[in-house]
């Protein structure tokens, strides 16, 4: 058995290379940051590969797949993402053009690569991080927001399209809301409710996704609070997010 997860030098995809390792898959990681992938890697106990290599190049995304399109992946995980804060007339362009390069294109690139390969075996996993920021506007992270909105449509419609085929290729979305990571100090956020810890939501995003689960969504709160989002006008929700953003700001 083996995975390959992006993003996998911190966070949830560092506790989601944790946790399949304990689950016996050999693993293949994927981040920029080399030092922390070294890291990782002597805490686990099954074989692993490190990739050092910036997923906000497409050329990269296709090299990356290319280099291990022979391994025998059972798991795909695309969990590499960031987010940047501020109103969108004074956001640096040339972060959020990386951002979408990382949070859409390379998602894109390396789901439909890899599902190629996994309709062709009839088996295998895809799991794309998203948000719950997918679920709504974000006016002080209006590009985040929109990327995550994209990553978590594209995974339901691919879902649609493999159960209409009866494909046993499992694909689903990570929506979680706030996540104790580094992830807060790259946006230069901070949450105004509790996070929930890293490695919780890795292991519930798991064995939700050997379930079949499309839509994952970790923690009571967060599932209420988006299930009654359906219920307020867009309008009331648009103040209603900017003023929880607005007590984000570090």
């Amino acid at each position: 058995m083996k995975a390959l997860i992006t993003g996998a030098s911190s966070g949830i995809g560092a506790d989601m290379a944790r946790i399949l390792s304990s689950k016996g898959y050999d693993l293949i990681l994927v981040s920029r940051n080399k030092r922390k992938l070294d890291k990782i890697k002597k805490e686990l106990k099954t074989d692993v590969q490190l990739i050092t290599m910036d997923l906000a190049s497409t050329f990269n995304c296709v090299k990356l797949y290319n280099k291990v399109k022979k391994e025998d992946i059972d798991v795909v995980i695309n969990n590499a993402g960031f987010g940047i804060f501020g109103f969108f007339s004074e956001t640096d362009m040339d972060k959020e053009l990386d951002m979408i390069d990382t949070n859409i294109k390379a998602v894109h690139i390396l789901t439909k690569l890899f599902l190629q390969d996994f309709k062709e075996k009839n088996k295998g996993y895809i799991l794309n991080v998203a948000s719950s920021a997918a679920f709504m506007p974000g006016p002080l992270m209006a590009t985040y927001y929109a990327t995550k909105g994209y990553v978590l449509r594209l995974t339901e419609a691919i879902y649609g399209e493999l159960r209409q085929e009866g494909s046993n290729v499992y694909i689903g979305a990570l929506c979680p809301g706030p996540v104790n990571t580094n992830f807060n100090n790259v946006a230069g956020v901070k949450f105004a409710v509790k996070s929930l810890d890293s490695y919780s939501v890795a292991e519930y995003a798991i064995n939700k996704m050997f379930k079949g689960k499309n839509i994952i969504i970790p923690g009571v709160f967060m599932k209420l609070n988006i299930f009654f989002t359906r219920f307020i006008p867009r309008k009331t929700m648009l103040k209603i997010v900017y003023h929880i953003q607005k007590k984000k700001k570090i």
